[in-house]
């Protein structure tokens, strides 16, 4: 498929969405929201901000109420000394549902933000449609080399490099110039498919609070031995939504195989996996991206929540058995969930990374 054909989106009325604010706690919370109809939440990548989906936004709002928020702590939102856990910015889409009105919607994650949504999901199963995790976080340890170095205090000290004067520029010229490269994205293997899109995360963090913000929403998620989080042991709760799942086949940040993982493990869930695409298909194939995502959302019904159901699953599958799809699933769940092994061994520890020795 050609560059061409990949940015050829059909024009649409007022296709430029603005930011709004509301001030959630204290903090000014910036997102885009437009249309009408059943909601949809897109969650961007750390790093990243709301601007990322801008060329999808107004086509969905055709026939759908969109909500794309800063996370606290990038964009124009507010970038406090807080809580940057998975946790909070579930809490935090909850609380700006809750201001704008919106009691249910379908959650749409990309990269972090596909932590976020699993969380929310968890978290408020009362609240989510369904779901659809783009090249999500939060399956098992793999993630970008990069971005385990980044998590490591001394060598992290590199990003403030981007404070020196002109060195931003300097980024940007370069993510520019890998991006006019005729057929570098089709032609140069996986190694720098995701490079302009990372060089303009990494543009934004020359500010010291969006790179102290940066700092403490990465180490939440990863250190670096890799992601520290995993939804593997939990998927089993997600059986009663629909679950669609997108990914890049060229994917730099976090493999491709992270996908059939979560298809493995998330019972029922669909698979659709861009051929060509890396970290950002909804930017690589913006097209094809609407389209999966148009299909899922007219071919499935919402979710409801069953209380007596969520509780029997946490009674009947809240152990080893909470593992499923197969041999392999186990395997990556029990990887991600590894202890710290500050003198643990695997001798000391259950299949769901438990220390034995501290329950006795």
């Amino acid at each position: 498929m050609s560059d061409t054909s990949i940015r050829s989106l059909r024009p649409v009325p007022d296709a430029e969405t603005r930011l709004m604010f509301r001030t959630i706690h204290g903090h000014r919370r910036a997102f885009r929201m437009a249309g009408e109809g059943p909601a949809l939440l897109l969650i961007h990548g750390i790093g990243d901000n709301s601007s990322t989906w801008t060329e999808i936004i107004p086509h969905l709002a055709e026939n759908y109420t969109v909500i794309a928020p800063d996370l606290l702590g990038h964009g124009c939102s507010d970038k406090p000394r807080a809580d940057y856990s998975i946790a909070a910015y579930a809490n935090a889409m909850r609380d700006l549902l809750s201001a704008v009105g919106i009691d249910r919607v379908t959650v749409v994650g990309h990269s972090l933000g596909g932590g976020v949504a699993m969380q929310f999901a968890y978290q408020f199963p009362q609240m989510v449609d369904r779901l659809v995790l783009v090249a999500a976080g939060g399956v098992t340890t793999d993630v970008h080399p990069l971005l385990r170095l980044a998590s490591i205090p001394v060598l992290n000290e590199a990003l403030k490099l981007l404070r020196i004067p002109g060195a931003i520029p300097t980024v940007r010229f370069m993510g520019n110039a890998l991006s006019r490269l005729n057929g570098i994205r089709l032609h140069s293997g996986k190694i720098l498919h995701d490079t302009p899109d990372l060089v303009r995360v990494l543009s934004e963090l020359y500010d010291p609070a969006a790179h102290a913000a940066f700092l403490r929403t990465l180490r939440a998620v990863v250190d670096w031995r890799g992601q520290v989080v995993t939804m593997l042991d939990r998927s089993y709760l997600v059986e009663n939504i629909p679950v669609q799942i997108i990914w890049g086949d060229r994917d730099t940040v976090i493999p491709v195989s992270h996908a059939h993982l979560a298809h493995a493990a998330i019972s029922g869930s669909h698979l659709e996996v861009f051929r060509g695409a890396g970290h950002f298909p909804f930017r690589d194939d913006p097209m094809r991206f609407l389209r999966t995502l148009e299909d899922f959302l007219s071919g499935t019904h919402p979710s409801y929540f069953d209380e007596a159901w969520w509780r029997q699953m946490l009674d009947s599958r809240g152990d080893e058995s909470t593992v499923t799809g197969g041999v392999h699933i186990g395997t990556a769940t029990r990887d991600a969930m590894g202890t710290d092994a500050m003198g643990i061994d695997a001798v000391g520890v259950d299949a769901m990374g438990t220390d034995k020795r501290s329950m006795t």
